[in-house]
């Protein structure tokens, strides 16, 4: 199995459907922090057929219920980062599922940050197009 440029063993897959797998992800920011990514090298999610747009959303939607409930979590975020603008680290269509708790980030919309906290792509993208880093909004406040 393939993820972008980085093999994937078969021990750390976990699901497979014909066209989508779920699989562990190296760097969780949460317990049971787990990917589901088709099986089709693919870059953005716009470039999926339709057929493996509907088989990765049933592949997250099973894994998530599987990992909720495993995790004792109470609610799920089902993230994906479509190119490097959006933070996107690996060229490969992929669904972060994350078992979420309550009080598991002291400001619910912090564990976006988390997901990106690694992106290099993304900062470098950010500053070649003159993105002016500011002030993050806070949509638990807004709320």
């Amino acid at each position: 199995y393939m993820f972008g440029p980085h093999p994937i063993p078969g021990s750390h897959v976990f699901a497979l459907t014909p066209l989508s797998m779920g699989f562990v992800n190296l760097k969780p920011v949460v317990p049971g922090h787990v990917l589901v990514s088709p099986l089709r090298h693919v870059k953005r999610f716009a470039d999926l057929t339709p057929e493996e747009v509907s088989d990765l959303w049933l592949l997250a939607q099973r894994i998530g219920s599987a990992v909720e409930g495993h995790y004792g979590a109470a609610s799920l975020t089902l993230a994906i980062q479509d190119g490097p603008m959006a933070g996107q680290t690996v060229p490969h269509v992929h669904i972060h599922v994350l078992p979420r708790k309550a009080g598991d980030f002291p400001k619910n919309d912090e564990v976006y940050d988390a997901i990106n906290r690694e992106s290099v792509q993304y900062k470098a993208a950010a500053a070649a197009a003159g993105a002016v880093v500011g002030e993050k909004l806070d949509l638990d406040r807004e709320r």
